[in-house]
């Protein structure tokens, strides 16, 4: 079975901007893209690459000495990700996703856990998919358990599930269900930072343990702590079919990941991380 996903992607041979080329590479955000360029670390062919320019088949480009490359070959992993890893692309930091994974292609994580949280992160190469999936205001779900230090009330799923004012805001209104006596399952289409662990707080909880089940239409399921897998053609389709109508361009009220996340990049070697 082929699937759509990839023929777009390699459908994408003609000249691109170098932002973007750099972007679908795996190396950064465009707008990090642009700032690298403007700082001279990105040359073309030699010479000093100019904002604007674009890219065309055959050109060698370099961010410093690094030779980057956009692959031939697509690929989407889900990873389980292990408590105590952080999703970063700082070289300095020993328990980056990108030390533990050590895959041979360079990919990078779409949407972020914390270093204490653990479960389903999806990596890749495509740049496109990571932006569509990102922009909040697409509103993609993304499923937790989460266990918490009290016995869960009907007042507390109410008050998650309408919406908890936090970080100037108040989250959007999202489906909880209670699993458990200490342990609820929560689908949010939002990314704030710790989102769920400040709603908790907000209302009086501490989060004990936090596992990401599901984004879109792929799950944890089958994957061991630690492990990792491509995904296959039926699962890629699907989510073509969930990303077609979504827009990849940052913006709006709702942009909270995606802006926290270029704004982390941009801060790398300072040791500020989510």
């Amino acid at each position: 079975m082929s699937n759509r996903i990839k023929e777009e992607f390699l459908q994408k041979s003609e000249p691109v901007r170098l932002n973007k080329y750099l972007s679908e590479a795996g190396v950064c955000s465009r707008r990090e893209a642009d700032r690298l360029i403007e700082t001279g670390r990105v040359t073309v062919d030699g010479q000093r690459a100019q904002t604007g320019m674009r890219i065309v088949p055959g050109q060698v480009v370099k961010v410093g000495n690094k030779v980057v490359s956009k692959q031939d070959e697509m690929i989407v992993l889900a990873v389980n990700k292990p408590r105590g890893i952080v999703c970063t692309e700082e070289r300095r930091e020993r328990d980056s996703i990108v030390r533990f994974l050590n895959y041979p292609v360079r990919v990078t994580y779409i949407g972020r856990l914390d270093k204490d949280s653990h479960g389903l992160l999806l990596m890749t190469n495509n740049g496109d998919i990571i932006n569509k999936m990102m922009r909040a205001a697409n509103k993609h779900e993304k499923e937790y358990k989460v266990t918490v230090d009290k016995e869960i009330t009907e007042d507390f799923l109410k008050k998650m599930a309408s919406g908890v004012p936090i970080l100037d805001t108040v989250t959007r209104p999202c489906t909880v269900k209670k699993i458990g006596k200490y342990t609820f399952s929560i689908i949010l289409t939002q990314g704030l930072n710790r989102q769920i662990r400040r709603m908790c707080e907000a209302l009086g909880y501490e989060v004990k343990d936090l596992l990401r089940v599901r984004v879109m239409n792929i799950t944890l399921d089958g994957l061991k702590d630690g492990q990792y897998r491509k995904l296959i053609d039926q699962e890629l389709n699907e989510l073509y079919d969930q990303l077609k109508d979504s827009s990849a361009l940052p913006g709006g009220k709702y942009q909270e990941q995606w802006a926290a996340t270029q704004d982390n990049r941009t801060r790398q070697g300072k040791g500020k991380k989510r």
